[in-house]
């Protein structure tokens, strides 16, 4: 019996099942999903494609080369964020307590379960009801932390479940290559590498004052981790977390000029917050407060990002439709809700690449001599 118990969910091949459900023809053949331009990145692809060598982050002219017959294809997010809500719904009619770690992985705490129907034969049950309402496959682990429940669902793949039992979470990672262990990438795998530590056994048995003076607090980490220790603390899913900015003018504007180089200054700010967190949105709201004081609030749903040019894009369309021509603001507001940490490869289609490594190196501008170092010309009125 569990006494902490901690399911991690996570959908096979997300991007890929997606288009497989949109197109029946893909099934069992190789799928790619990141798009045809030259700097095309590989977002996520099939398992038959990863039997060619394909995997996430290469190159798409590679992934082609590995791979000639595979089927390339853009992404579409506004149809995985529809998809990944709906897993989400379902995750929140049953479960007691659940996060969500990114668009396609959740963890829940089935704490005290036991008692009564069973963690393992409630989270084969909650498995199949999102299988069979979505068509979407997954995968699960069971353990007694987060840390044991993600390698367990990585072992479990493809569409595979596994439960480790408490008390066997060392001997279940001992085995195991370290660069099963999350928190350890290419880097820190190569130093340990050449320390002739491969396997998570010996990286638990390693003494941890050398790790410490390799790796810093890392190397306690890692050495925690190696050892089957996590942490079973989950971070509630909450639709109303947000993130917001408003500003009142020293006196009524009805200018739309002004209006939109305000409504620009506003989202770039919020943008530029959402990557600092590591955050995508997936809701936006615009509130006007007219010289009456009147206030009114509009919002929509967009697809999860953390890009200023889609943000504007919708906060612009917003604008349009329910701003009363004519009729003096006191204030402008903008919030950014439906907040989801960031998953690597919602950032790595060919649309988002370009405009992804600029704002990335503008931020560093911005972290450095402050968040008013760069700003659009629109900001200033330079253009409209």
């Amino acid at each position: 019996m569990f006494d902490r118990a901690i399911l991690h969910m996570d959908l096979d091949s997300f991007f890929v099942s997606v288009e497989r459900l949109r197109r029946p023809d893909l099934q069992g053949r190789p799928v790619i999903i990141g798009g045809h331009g030259a700097r095309a990145v590989v977002a996520s692809c099939s398992y038959e494609a990863r039997m060619y060598g394909v995997r996430s982050a290469m190159p798409v002219s590679r992934a082609r080369q590995r791979c000639p017959q595979a089927v390339v294809l853009a992404g579409d997010l506004q149809a995985y964020s529809f998809f990944s809500r709906w897993v989400c719904r379902i995750i929140k009619e049953e479960a007691p307590l659940y996060e969500r770690a990114s668009i396609d992985e959740f963890y829940l705490d089935l704490s005290g379960m036991d008692r009564y129907i069973g963690c393992w034969k409630w989270a084969s049950a909650l498995r199949r009801r999102i299988q069979e309402e979505t068509g979407l496959p997954l995968s699960m682990g069971l353990a007694a932390n987060k840390l044991v429940a993600k390698v367990a669902t990585g072992e479990a793949k493809p569409h595979g479940a596994l439960m480790i039992e408490p008390g066997r979470e060392r001997f279940f990672l001992a085995p195991l290559a370290i660069e099963k262990i999350p928190g350890i990438g290419c880097k820190t795998a190569e130093k340990l590498h050449h320390l002739g530590v491969k396997r998570v056994a010996q990286l638990a048995a390693y003494p941890l004052e050398e790790l410490e003076a390799l790796f810093g607090k890392h190397g306690l980490s890692i050495w925690r981790k190696a050892r089957g220790l996590g942490s079973s603390t989950l971070e509630p899913h909450s639709e109303r977390k947000s993130i917001s900015s408003e500003h009142t003018f020293d006196v009524d504007v009805a200018d739309r000029g002004i209006l939109h180089r305000e409504l620009t200054r506003l989202v770039g700010k919020l943008g530029y917050l959402l990557r600092k967190k590591g955050m995508l949105a997936s809701s936006l709201a615009l509130k006007f407060r007219y010289a009456d004081f009147t206030t009114l609030s509009h919002q929509q749903k967009i697809p999860y990002t953390a890009r200023d040019e889609l943000l504007l894009a919708y906060a612009r369309g917003l604008f349009e439709r329910h701003y009363k021509a004519c009729r003096p603001l006191r204030l402008v507001g903008c919030r950014l809700a439906g907040l989801l940490r960031a998953s690597e490869p919602l950032q790595l289609f060919d649309d988002q690449q370009r405009e992804m490594k600029l704002l990335s190196g503008l931020d560093e501008i911005r972290d450095k001599f402050g968040r008013h170092a760069v700003r659009r010309a629109s900001e200033l009125g330079l253009s409209s």
